[in-house]
């Protein structure tokens, strides 16, 4: 599937449980960003934090039988495993209740963690994990600690865990920022610029930070990328939207896996789609993919 998959990944930030009403999910898009990458054959480590509890060991359990290296998982004693309220309206689409402190938010730099991101080639992180002090420091000393790494920044807005000006930091260590259409004109117009044109903000995002390659959802109207100075586009696959509850996530690790292994863009939009148009068609984050679903929805492009 991949012309290399001998890429070491890594993902920094929120491991949780989504809970639904009375039934709880594994979660948090730097953890379904790690799940999905090691379902295609990369190695992956996930860097994070969760409480000595039994939310904790069973997430810890979870990540380690799909394949994700957790040693860099820490444990704390003083602050619960991360829980996220999700809502869903009658179109699938989710809003989110997000407890604060976790012990994610308390990621703290040790030995194995400093080795791991020393030997990425791939770093996977988002904006969440700067709600707090603690992390925050922790992601800024390991975006600088390796120059050869390709850093991947998931915008992935939730209120109000945010600031533009922590924004514009991240942007300008990224090599490759992933948006969604609304965050994008919000971010662009918070740094002075005002445009209907996504293109247009993608190339102002491009021209005011570090990171020249840019990809923008568009939910069912799919997804544009800018790669090496030109356009790329996807019109998006028709489905029936169970939940988008990670699909921008599964998205965004098979886009960036096709990227950097075989270098073709528009395979790459292409693939990324199908796998993104899937998991909106089943329920929670991780939903198992056979390739021959993949194939199936390429193979109808063609």
């Amino acid at each position: 599937m991949f012309k290399n998959n001998n890429l070491n990944a890594v993902s920094f930030g929120e491991v949780l449980f989504d809970v639904f009403g009375e039934d709880k999910k594994v979660g948090g898009a730097p953890l379904n960003l790690a799940l999905r990458t090691h379902s295609f054959g990369f190695p992956v480590t996930m860097i994070s934090a969760v409480g000595n509890d039994d939310n904790g060991q069973e997430l810890k359990n979870y990540i380690a039988k799909n394949g994700v290296n957790i040693a860099t998982i820490l444990t704390h004693l003083y602050h619960e495993t991360g829980i996220v309220q999700v809502s869903l309206n009658e179109r699938g689409s989710a809003t989110y209740e997000i407890k604060f402190p976790s012990a994610w938010d308390f990621i703290e730099i040790n030995a194995e963690i400093k080795k791991a991101v020393w030997q990425a080639d791939i770093f996977f992180f988002g904006s969440l994990a700067c709600r707090n002090t603690v992390s925050k420091n922790t992601l800024f000393e390991l975006l600088k600690s390796n120059p050869d790494m390709y850093k991947v920044f998931d915008v992935n807005l939730r209120a109000p865990h945010y600031t533009v000006e922590v924004l514009k930091e991240l942007m300008d260590l990224s090599d490759f920022i992933k948006f969604n259409d609304d965050e994008i004109l919000e971010i662009a117009l918070e740094l002075g610029f005002q445009s209907d044109s996504l293109e247009e903000n993608i190339l102002f995002i491009a021209e005011n930070t570090n990171t020249k390659s840019i990809c923008v959802t568009r939910g069912k109207h799919g997804s544009i990328l800018l790669w090496e100075g030109s356009f790329y586009y996807h019109e998006g696959f028709v489905v029936k939207v169970v939940d988008t509850v990670g699909a921008g996530d599964s998205y965004l690790a098979a886009l960036i896996a096709k990227l950097i292994s075989d270098k073709e863009p528009q395979k790459a939009l292409d693939f990324a789609s199908a796998v993104g148009a899937i998991v909106a068609s089943h329920p929670g984050a991780n939903p198992e993919i056979d390739t021959i679903e993949i194939e199936r929805f390429l193979g109808n492009e063609q």
